[in-house]
Order: structure tokens, then C-alpha cells, then sequence
């Protein structure tokens, strides 16, 4: 390193989103060299093990007001000693003393090196190399070290480190990018997501605040009386929701096999079994686009409650978004700031939430009263007032032709919490006919979805448990795959039979953990949140 501030440039390493041919990088060669010799130095570069004894933030926050003492208390060994590691992120020398800084996972701090006090672990002076001068020529930003030194505060003010002894624990071969350009490219920072946690130290929480969101969850559900369980992620049948599914092979039985799109299916058959309160977060995987709020594989938390219905699950839901915004952040009330927009949403979780009718949403915010309008008035309505084309609603039975109609002039409108209750059965096969005899009629289902912000955040039923009806709906599925539906899921006999030895009274609910964890660390995109999001092959950026 030289004597000054040491940064590096963006390299072509940096500039394109596919794994470039670094060894013919500069920086790369110059790294390797310095890492042969190292190791001619009889220096280890990957040793096993080092033990930290405390945080860079904890550091600064435990002796934010304290006095330390100055360099000379350090030098002598009369302030207190701390074990730190982390990564070589800022060096500059200064004649007889060197300052750098040290990034762990909760921040940073700066050490300094002392021409005469602060040695190499497993080096060894020659007449032409010294400690000091061995940090600065052989160590590179973004080797990770190991530093035992003493706490002081410079004249500045600010606590470092004055370090007795640094270890080498990793020697970095590749540069970190330019901490002033950074990663500005969202498809390199999602497909090497390493840099981005490096380099972004928000980008980092965000994964943090997800980690501790799953805790809340996991703690709201076990504190309520539910287990936390495990189903199969391969499956002979696929089904729970409308969607293409992923298919794959087992060699073993030489069959086909499915990622589940849902949960459901397996978790109702515990039910069955005489479970009564359960839940499940992992993995789904759907064949289906990518947007801002879809990715192909996704993290869904699915429930079920013997005796439960959709009201109580509604409840329930509003409630366990209230209980994750206080833990996080001590209040009910969390701000979204749109991507262009100045002023941001003050969205309030604090239960009840609204309640409408999907007709009654219809009619508030797209001003239709559906129950005025025949089948073909909505058709052309739909396709006068949209993007929809005809070819694709005009076999579309009348309650889907009513879910489009919510989708196009009502969803929009959801930004603070609504829950929409009340929905037509064709677009629900799994869920129970609603209770009020006029509804029942009608064909609609007690069912609601949650939506923040305009985006679904859960959908929860009250479960259909009727086997004839139950094969009749999914008859009609099967039938509908048959005749071209892709997203319609073929007919489980094994499920119906389940379903015939019998389902208790049963709330569900979905709720996609991904736009959740959106919501509450205020991400644009579900890739924000996702560590490594489905992108396109590099090939084809």
C-alpha cells in the first residue's frame, strides 16, 4: 500500500454483471504475487481460527462518553484491550504511525499502527522489511485481519485502536469496489450480492431487519399456540394455488416430480390427522414472470387452526402485523417513500383494519356497481377502460370477470391496510361457501385477502371441508388444465380422499414473506430482499 489514502478504481471486475476472466486483471496479479511471498515469509494467509472479543459498534457505543486515555496509555497498555477482526477498508500512512479502518458486520473502526510497537503475527524483520513496512507493501483493501490492541481517543476525538499485533486472516485476491462509486449497477449488486453487503451498509440491515422479522413471526405463532412444521418441497401432485409449476426428474423411482406452488395441501392433511394448530414458512416455487413484487422461487408462510374460521384468521393477521411493527420499531406506524416520489406513506397497522366486500371495493374507489352490470358490460368496460384484450376475458366466467374489475380499479387504491372479505367462488376452489344464505347463493366465498401499499400481503379462507363439493371444484380444475389452463392444477385423489375422512371447522392463511419483509424496510423491489434473486443467464444481459 502506498503512504497515502488507498483506494482502487472500478476495474472491469466491477463494470459487467458476468464472472469476467479475472486473471488477467492487473490488480488480480499484483494481489497473487504478494500472496506467494507471504507465504515465502513462512506466513500463514487462510489460518483456521481467531477469536474477536468484541464488536466495532459495541466498542463505540460502550465508550461513546468514557475517557480511554490518549496513544501514550495505549502504547503502555493501561487502557482496555480489545480482540477485533474484520476487513482492511481505508489505510493511510503517515510517517511513523499508519491509520486504517477495520469493517465488521456492525461497523467500523479505526486502528493505527506504530512504527516501533506493532508487529505481524509469524513475520519476522529483515533488514529491508519491517512490521510497519510489511503492513503497508504486502497488505492489500479488503484482506481481513485480526488486531489486539488498546482503546485511546485521538485529538479528534475518535476512538482507535492502537494496534499491538495484527494477524493476517484472509488475503483478499480480488479489490472490493471504489467506496465513493460503489455498486451502482442493481444487476451486479443483486447477482454478487457479497459486494453489495461489503459496500452497502444498508443494504446489509435490510437482510438483518429480515432475520429478526422471521423471529417475531416465529415467536407471535408459538406464543399463540401454534407448531412449526415441515412438508415436502418435491411433489408427485401439485396444487393449492393456480400456478405453472417447476418440473424436475427423480431418478431413483424414474418419475417426474413438482416443486410445490403451495403449502396447503400437505399442511391440511395434518389437520386431518388431528393437528390443531400449525404453520410453516419455506420455500415455494412458481413458473411464472418476474416483476417488482414476483420472484419464481419466494418464501411463503402458510397456517391452519382447527375451529378457526376467516374472521378469526382476520384478526389474527392484523394483528401479527401491528405486533412486527412495535417490536421493530416501538410504534404502529411505518413510513414507504415511493421511488420518485417526495413525499412519503405513513401507513398505520394498528388494528382493525378496513374491511370491504370485494364488490363494495369495486363500487368505493372504481365508482361500479357490479351487481348492475351483465356479464357483457363488464367485458367491454374491461376492455375499453384497460390494457385487457378481448381474447382474454370472453369465456371468463362471470366471478373472475368481477376479480378483474377489483384487480384494475380498485387494488390500486389500497394503500393503507384494507382487508377485501367476501369473493367469488370461481376464483377460490378451496375455500368454504359463505355462511349468509344470500351470499351463499350468490357463489361467494368466505375468503379475504390483506393488501398494504396495493400489493397483497395474505390471502386466508375459511376451509372448504365438504368432499363432494371439494371434488366437484376440483374436477372442474383438472378440467380446465386439460383444456389448455396451465396454472390450473390437476386432480389429487389422494387429497379428496383425506378430505373425505375428515377436516374439522379450519382457518388458513398465506402470507408472502417477501413482501412483508417489503413493507417493513421499505424496498422497492422483492429482489431488495431476496439475498439472490432469479436473474436472466448472464449471457443474455
Amino acid at each position: 500500500m502506498t503512504k497515502t489514502k488507498k483506494t482502487v478504481n472500478l476495474s472491469p471486475y466491477f463494470m459487467t454483471s458476468h464472472v469476467p476472466d479475472y486473471h488477467h486483471i492487473e490488480e488480480f496479479q499484483n494481489r497473487t504475487k504478494k500472496l506467494h511471498e507471504i507465504r515465502a515469509f513462512g506466513i500463514d494467509p487462510f489460518p483456521p481460527k481467531y477469536v474477536s472479543t468484541q464488536k466495532a459498534s459495541k466498542i463505540a457505543i460502550e465508550f461513546e462518553n468514557q475517557e480511554v486515555g490518549h496513544s501514550d496509555d495505549a502504547a503502555s497498555g493501561n487502557t482496555p484491550r480489545f480482540y477485533v477482526s474484520g476487513r482492511l477498508v481505508l489505510f493511510r500512512s503517515m510517517g511513523k504511525n499508519a491509520f486504517a479502518h477495520i469493517q465488521d458486520e456492525t461497523g467500523r473502526i479505526q486502528i493505527m499502527c506504530n512504527r516501533d510497537l506493532t508487529k505481524v503475527e509469524g513475520f519476522h524483520p529483515t533488514e529491508d522489511l519491517s512490521h510497519i513496512k510489511f503492513i503497508e507493501k504486502k497488505l492489500d483493501l479488503g484482506d481481513i485481519l485480526g488486531i489486539e490492541g488498546h482503546l485511546f481517543r485521538t485529538q479528534k476525538g475518535e476512538l482507535t485502536l492502537f494496534a499491538k499485533k495484527v494477524t493476517l486472516l484472509c488475503k483478499s485476491l480480488l479489490p472490493l469496489p471504489d467506496k465513493h462509486s460503489g455498486l451502482a449497477d442493481k444487476g451486479i449488486r443483486y447477482r454478487k450480492r457479497w459486494l453489495d453487503l461489503i459496500t452497502d451498509s444498508q443494504s446489509l440491515e435490510k437482510f438483518r431487519l429480515r432475520s429478526r422479522i422471521l423471529s417475531s413471526i416465529r415467536k407471535y405463532f408459538e406464543d399463540a399456540g401454534f407448531e412449526e412444521v415441515e412438508t415436502p418441497i418435491l411433489q408427485n401432485i401439485y396444487g393449492g394455488a393456480s400456478a405453472r409449476p417447476f418440473i424436475t426428474h427423480l431418478n431413483a423411482l424414474h418419475q417426474d416430480m413438482y416443486l410445490r406452488i403451495a403449502l396447503e395441501i400437505s399442511l391440511k392433511k395434518l389437520i386431518i390427522g388431528g393437528m390443531q394448530k400449525i404453520f410453516e414458512i419455506g420455500k415455494v416455487f412458481r413458473n411464472e414472470g418476474i416483476d417488482k413484487t414476483h420472484n419464481p422461487e419466494f418464501t411463503m408462510l402458510e397456517a391452519y387452526a382447527s375451529g378457526w374460521d376467516y374472521n378469526d384468521m382476520m384478526e389474527f393477521v392484523e394483528n401479527l402485523f401491528e405486533n412486527i411493527a412495535v417490536a421493530l420499531f416501538g410504534d404502529t406506524k411505518v413510513r414507504f417513500c415511493p421511488e420518485g416520489e417526495a413525499t412519503a406513506h405513513v401507513i398505520d397497522l394498528k388494528a382493525p383494519w378496513k374491511r370491504l366486500s370485494m364488490k363494495e371495493a369495486i363500487r368505493v374507489y372504481g365508482n361500479l356497481d357490479v351487481d348492475a352490470m351483465s356479464d357483457q358490460e363488464i367485458r367491454k368496460h374491461l376492455i375499453k377502460e384497460t390494457h385487457i384484450k378481448e381474447d382474454e376475458i370472453k369465456t371468463m366466467p362471470r366471478g373472475n370477470l368481477i376479480a378483474k374489475l377489483f384487480e384494475e380499479f380498485a387494488e390500486p387504491h389500497l394503500i393503507q391496510p384494507h382487508h377485501i372479505i367476501d369473493h367469488p367462488i370461481e376464483t377460490t376452489p378451496l375455500c368454504k361457501l359463505h355462511r349468509d344464505p344470500t351470499l351463499r347463493k350468490e357463489g361467494i366465498v368466505e375468503r379475504f385477502e390483506s393488501f398494504i401499499l396495493a400489493r397483497e400481503m395474505c390471502n386466508s379462507y375459511t376451509e372448504l371441508n365438504d368432499p363432494e363439493l371439494q371434488r366437484k371444484l376440483l374436477v372442474e380444475q383438472a378440467e380446465a388444465r386439460e383444456k389448455g389452463d396451465l396454472e390450473a392444477s390437476p386432480l389429487d385423489e389422494e387429497f379428496i380422499e383425506a378430505i373425505c375422512q375428515g377436516m374439522p371447522p379450519t382457518g388458513g392463511v398465506g402470507i408472502g414473506i417477501d413482501r412483508l419483509v417489503m413493507l417493513f424496510t421499505g424496498a422497492e423491489s422483492i429482489r431488495d430482499v431476496l439475498f439472490f434473486p432469479i436473474m436472466r443467464p448472464e449471457s443474455e444481459d
